[in-house]
């Protein structure tokens, strides 16, 4: 509706009338004057500075050339002059000049509704490209682990040398969908095939033992291999909406009765294994600092998985996107080989 009444606009701006080419096909359109160019006294040259449409509208709303001026900001001869050029350009009286002001004409009361239609999508297209161009926060989801020191210590050196730059960390067990835009960049354990419209990028590789406390090992002792895991009481991590890849493993290689505690948080689970309730899966650079935690054997193979850096297609045409891939990555990747 607002694309007709803008096409209206341009037509009643040149007054001549449109002739379709290519047999009837009015995806070509030309200009052509009712008269012989050189003849026409309506119209001595075409509408060319669409800025006069904003000095029409403010004349007309201020009643003077005067009152538009103080409200455009310039001189009032100014104001004058650029409506005399809009009526030369159009062939139309558009006011009637009188000692307290100007009268709109009936041409000019026409004109109104649509010069207010560019002003509407001038705006709006003003409102579009500032919004085009200002700095949105990066959006980062991750499962609450991710967000270690040693991770945040990586943003806040970006952040550091780009200050302009916000992020939003968003913590969440569910794998938000970066293609309906619920996040910019997940930090993601591949335990399946990304979606391929997404960009990715491989940060490291996730690898879990089997941890104990010192007040257990005093205790019980630590199994030596997987082969040892008999008497040793363990506690486990499991819930409904991610996969129990660890409590699965367990299930596989121990008795029933030997997982005494069962948590659907990962710090609760840490908390449990530093107090020596029992043994548990962890990853092994995620509590690799922390002097709390003894590793019974090697890495368990079966359970690593790539850890990947995904992001989305809509948020990568984002500048201060891909620089802070480009300068994440490879920060990320180095601590966590």
């Amino acid at each position: 509706m607002l694309g007709d009444i803008v096409w209206e606009a341009i037509s009643w701006f040149f007054p001549s009338y449109l002739r379709c080419r290519n047999n009837g096909n009015c995806s070509l359109v030309f200009l052509v004057s009712g008269t012989k160019l050189c003849c026409s006294t309506k119209m001595k040259s075409g509408f060319r500075n669409w800025s006069d449409t904003r000095v029409f509208l403010s004349v007309f709303r201020e009643g003077s050339t005067l009152a538009a001026s103080r409200k455009l900001k310039v001189s009032q001869p100014t104001v004058a002059r650029r409506i005399d050029v809009l009526e030369r350009e159009t062939g139309l009286t558009l006011f009637e000049r009188g000692t307290h002001g100007v009268k709109p004409t009936p041409e000019a009361l026409r004109l109104v509704p649509l010069a207010e239609a560019i002003e509407t999508s001038v705006l709006e297209f003003a409102d579009c490209a500032k919004e085009l161009t200002s700095t949105q926060p990066i959006r980062i989801t991750a499962y609450s682990a991710n967000f270690s020191a040693r991770m945040i210590e990586i943003v806040n050196e970006f952040s550091a040398v780009n200050q302009d730059v916000a992020f939003e960390f968003l913590s969440s067990v569910r794998a938000l969908d970066l293609m309906a835009g619920e996040a910019d960049i997940a930090l993601r354990l591949a335990r399946t095939d990304p979606d391929p419209d997404l960009i990715c990028r491989k940060i490291s590789t996730a690898r879990w033992s089997l941890f104990g406390s010192r007040n257990y090992a005093d205790k019980f002792g630590l199994p030596g291999s997987t082969n040892d895991l008999a008497g040793h009481q363990f506690v486990t991590f499991q819930r409904d909406d991610v996969p129990n890849v660890f409590h699965e493993w367990l299930t596989n290689h121990v008795e029933p009765d030997q997982i005494v505690m069962s948590f659907t948080e990962l710090k609760l689970m840490h908390a449990a294994i530093r107090s020596g309730q029992g043994l548990g899966i962890s990853n092994v650079k995620l509590v690799e600092t922390d002097m709390s935690f003894i590793r019974c054997f090697d890495e368990i193979p079966e359970l690593a998985v790539p850890h990947l850096m995904l992001i989305s297609p809509e948020a990568y045409r984002r500048p201060e996107v891909r620089a802070f891939v480009k300068f994440f990555a490879p920060r990320y990747a180095a601590i966590y080989k």
